[in-house]
């Protein structure tokens, strides 16, 4: 009878909507150029899932066309939509959508250098009304203890305690969904392997959904249960994260192994699968 329960919930699970679906989207800047060509993908409440793809493909902007910010430079979205917790949200504007419980990481981390890490932090709450600030705060000090050492501006901390800052003010807002831009861009691999590991604490220990945007591919895939490739606008390959390191392609062309390229384009004799085309 247990097992036949287990069976019965796991099913249930599986057949749960998505907490993110992204259907179909095209986005095209300035009303002329079209950058995603009908990607669609889902996220499941509490997974941890990948983006990879070689600068370009479209993976910032995809994280764009979810948070709301893709207004900010002149683009939109054209066709498809995007579903958050059952309604579309593709339209709203940003603080609406942080409202909803999504919060973007943006790359380059962009933390306000002359104000304190504190002060950062406080920020990342402003669209909250609540009593809990403090004792979200002292959570946030206890991911990344050094933020709490920091006293001076944020402009004077490591690229590391920056990532950190800007993650943390992220979990300030309470967000049931996470999108991180290029988490491990600049850091040194030792502060690469240390944000990874956060980042799966947030995901396991406090169940926040995470949408992975990384060029890392061998750090994403450890952390993530699933992942999506992009070229050129257009979702190429996807499964588990198991599946993907394994797959002949994907170490060839992302992990490392075997002979370097960049893209698939102007491969005649490669014959690929058609899941690529």
């Amino acid at each position: 009878m247990a097992d036949a329960a287990m069976t019965q919930t796991a099913q249930t699970a599986a057949a749960a909507p998505p907490l993110l679906a992204v259907n179909n989207i095209e986005v095209v800047y300035d009303d002329v150029i079209l950058v995603l060509r009908g990607v669609s993908l889902t996220v499941p409440q509490g997974g941890l899932v990948a983006l990879l793809g070689a600068n370009g493909a479209g993976k910032s902007t995809t994280l764009k066309a979810i948070s709301g910010l893709l207004r900010t430079e002149n683009g939109e979205v054209t066709r498809g939509d995007v579903i958050f917790g059952g309604e579309p949200v593709h339209g709203l504007s940003p603080e609406t959508i942080v409202r909803r419980g999504i919060f973007q990481v943006m790359e380059g981390r962009r933390i306000i250098e002359d104000m304190t890490p504190v002060e950062n932090l406080r920020l990342g709450a402003y669209t909250r009304r609540d009593g809990e600030i403090r004792n979200d705060m002292d959570r946030v000090f206890e991911y990344f203890p050094r933020l709490k050492e920091r006293t001076g501006l944020a402009g004077y901390l490591s690229g590391g305690e920056q990532q950190m800052l800007a993650i943390g003010r992220a979990l300030m807002a309470r967000p049931k969904m996470m999108l991180l831009d290029e988490p491990s861009m600049g850091l040194s691999p030792l502060l690469v392997g240390e944000v990874f590991g956060i980042i799966r604490r947030l995901n396991r220990e406090l169940g926040i959904t995470i949408l992975l945007v990384e060029q890392n591919a061998r750090m994403a895939l450890k952390a993530a249960d699933y992942g999506y490739i992009m070229e050129n606008g257009k979702i190429v390959l996807d499964g588990s994260a198991d599946e993907l390191t394994a797959n002949e392609d994907v170490k060839e062309f992302y992990l490392g192994g075997g002979e370097a390229r960049k893209s698939f384009k102007n491969l005649k004799s490669y014959k690929r699968r058609k899941r690529w085309l």
